[in-house]
């Protein structure tokens, strides 16, 4: 078995399993070089671009899994959904999500064809082999109508989080059909071969606890579902120390946790449970010695839990030295 599936299963492996969030793209020369003049959406949607960026951070870094180069915005785009990507500003919805309407309009979108997915993942899988699994992913989705409903990012979601309260059934309704189209991509990865899946909740540490139980918990654990027993199920987001325990709840075999939270916070709070993270992507750019004596103490933390994978406590940068991600990982392997 595997480094990665090994500890997700909560054993600990000869050396310790490592991956980085955004470890393929943006910070990777031979990235900027083969993606050329394509959009980042377009790149998701090319089977043999997707796969060969995939594959270039397992051979640069020798990371012990690949993590599935897409994007969360992906599942709107295969289910007919306007968007794009601008750079500096992010993910931008043609017709933001707001009334009852817009949420009928929505739904009635299916994706019915998943075919680049597929094709992508089973190039990746085929030349990654036994020893190093693929990690397919989804966005939850509270932050993919986060998104939809506030037209792009933001800082305190209020257009999304005032619908949840003054229009609840349109409020369900919406993330209904989020967490349905999460599940329906994480499971296009898996029956393509992704031997594990991370759902990443990027926005839902701007909610309350009150609020995330009764109107997200319940659609994310659908999300959750649709590859449940299949395949290890991670799940991630950011600022959510105040919600970890409810997100573990949601079904999962393992939890990230970002650089807020320190690992043996983490595993006192879940016990039992395989953590994943958390190096604090600032210390990437703080020099050898800083990353050094970060990254000692994140694993010494992470013996808290029954289990680690090793990962950043949210993603690469993009003016990152890919060299320093390099002897990282050698390091860790050492630990």
């Amino acid at each position: 078995m595997s480094p990665l599936l090994a500890a997700l299963n909560g054993q600990r492996p000869a050396h310790l399993p490592v991956w980085f969030m955004r470890q393929a793209g943006r910070s990777l020369p031979e990235y900027k070089e083969v993606r050329g003049s394509t959009t980042i959406l377009e790149a998701c949607l090319r089977p043999d671009l997707a796969a060969e960026i995939t594959l270039q951070p397992v051979r640069r870094h020798r990371v012990d899994a690949a993590i599935f180069f897409s994007d969360i915005m992906t599942p709107l785009v295969l289910a007919g959904v306007g968007v794009e990507i601008h750079s500096g500003v992010g993910p931008v919805i043609d017709e933001p999500i707001r009334t009852a309407a817009d949420v009928d309009r929505l739904v009635a979108h299916t994706m019915d064809d998943v075919s680049a997915i597929t094709e992508a993942v089973r190039h990746v899988v085929a030349e990654l082999g036994e020893e190093t699994p693929l990690i397919g992913f989804a966005g939850a989705p509270f932050t993919l109508a986060a998104y939809l409903v506030e037209g792009r990012g933001s800082r305190d979601h209020l257009a999304a989080r005032s619908m949840m309260h003054a229009d609840p059934e349109s409020w369900h309704r919406l993330l209904d059909w989020c967490a349905r189209l999460s599940g329906q991509f994480l499971t296009a990865q898996v029956d393509a071969g992704a031997r594990a899946v991370q759902l990443f909740d990027s926005w839902a540490g701007a909610l309350t606890r009150a609020d995330y139980v009764s109107a997200v918990a319940p659609h994310s654990a659908t999300a959750l579902a649709a590859v449940a027993g299949r395949v290890p199920r991670i799940h991630f987001g950011v600022g959510t120390r105040h919600l970890l325990t409810d997100m573990a709840a949601c079904g999962v075999e393992a939890m990230g946790i970002d650089y807020r939270t320190p690992l043996d916070e983490a595993a006192w709070l879940l016990p039992g449970l395989p953590l994943q993270g958390n190096i604090d992507p600032a210390l990437l750019a703080a020099g050898w010695d800083a990353l050094e004596a970060h990254a000692r103490d994140v694993v010494e933390r992470g013996k808290a839990a029954p289990a680690h994978v090793v990962n950043l406590g949210h993603g690469v940068p993009p003016t990152t030295d890919p060299g320093v991600i390099t002897d990282l990982v050698a390091l860790l392997h050492e630990l």
